[in-house]
């Protein structure tokens, strides 16, 4: 039997969860990943309201949809970001407050905290999201950045997360960072740094999603190898190069959906994403956990996008052979 088939909401929080529900259940899905956002997963709410985390999971079984993990990037990007105007879009009013950096810095760590809770509460052992970084605009060198600023951002990624994970660990619920351009990881190396400046607490690991490697020039398989045992939740979400000679990898300050970007998000399928050896490479990690359908992709309708990665899963997602092709002619 395959990895339970999920649609990650977040791209879908236009939207109120009853009919998100009865979509995905007409895609081909089994279970959601919920955003913290919207009105698909309320943090204060599964807190304060000892109804809600019932009802919630009454909402989703009327539908015979799972949910294995919850996602809180938003609030997460918030805790180590250098804060400014462009993250009262994304926050909610009560983590924004007045808008000070530092205040924002604070209450979105405290969430992310209450993220922990409420992921106990509701049953549930993966949060995922985005850490922030304050050290992502420092990515090019110049004017020459000293070993010791790089350090200090991971010194201060520790210093704010591990208070986190310590009620992550209290509640039993492990943290999956989306390795990610303008996170303290976003690709093999750094990756290494956060684990080592945590000191490689269990309650910190990642949200594996090929499509911010590929286009860096990483090869995603790659990622999988190098942390077998940090893989906590899969996105399936693709990306596809497309440079020209007049297009450029950094994206030319270009929205999303761009012609003249050198790269852009594609639906599952539709990019450079080898999925087959992702998936080779997730049974080899003994990964057992959701594949989360990331629907991100400017030029394809969403809903089209959306069904067609279910049915393509369902094709492509597979369990290891317990046998070797070759071992009906061991000796006795």
């Amino acid at each position: 039997m395959g990895r339970l088939i999920c649609l990650f909401t977040g791209q879908w929080a236009d939207l109120p969860l009853e009919e998100i529900c009865k979509k995905a259940v007409g895609f081909g899905y089994q279970g959601l990943e919920l955003a913290c956002w919207g009105d698909h997963f309320e943090i204060p709410k599964a807190l304060s309201d000892p109804n809600y985390v019932k009802a919630k999971h009454d909402q989703l079984n009327r539908y015979d949809l799972q949910c294995k993990a919850i996602s809180c990037h938003l609030v997460g990007q918030a805790v180590c970001d250098i804060v400014d105007q462009r993250h009262k879009a994304i926050l909610p009013p009560y983590v924004w407050g007045d808008g000070d950096p530092a205040g924002v810095n604070k209450r979105a760590a405290e969430e992310m905290k209450n993220a922990a809770r409420a992921a106990q509460k509701f049953g549930i052992g993966v949060v995922n999201g985005f850490t922030g970084s304050s050290i992502w605009h420092l990515l090019y060198s110049f004017p020459p950045v000293p070993d010791s600023m790089i350090d200090d951002g991971f010194k201060l990624f520790a210093e704010r997360w591990n208070p986190i994970l310590d009620v992550f660990g209290e509640c039993g619920v492990r943290f999956a960072l989306e390795v990610h351009p303008t996170e303290i990881a976003f690709d093999i190396y750094t990756a290494k740094r956060a684990l080592e400046a945590i000191n490689y607490r269990e309650e910190f690991g990642f949200n594996f999603d090929p499509s911010h490697l590929i286009w860096q020039g990483i090869d995603p398989v790659e990622f999988i190898r190098e942390f077998p045992d940090r893989i906590y939740n899969v996105h399936v979400k693709d990306a596809i190069v497309t440079l020209n000679g007049r297009t450029g990898i950094l994206g030319s300050h270009l929205n999303f959906g761009d012609a003249r970007r050198g790269w852009d998000f594609r639906s599952p399928g539709r990019g450079g994403v080898n999925f087959e050896e992702i998936i080779r490479a997730l049974n080899k990690a003994n990964y057992q956990g959701p594949l989360s359908v990331e629907w991100e992709d400017s030029g394809m309708e969403r809903e089209f996008g959306a069904r067609e990665a279910a049915e393509m899963l369902k094709k492509l997602d597979f369990q290891p052979s317990n046998r070797a092709f070759d071992s009906a002619f061991e000796k006795a």
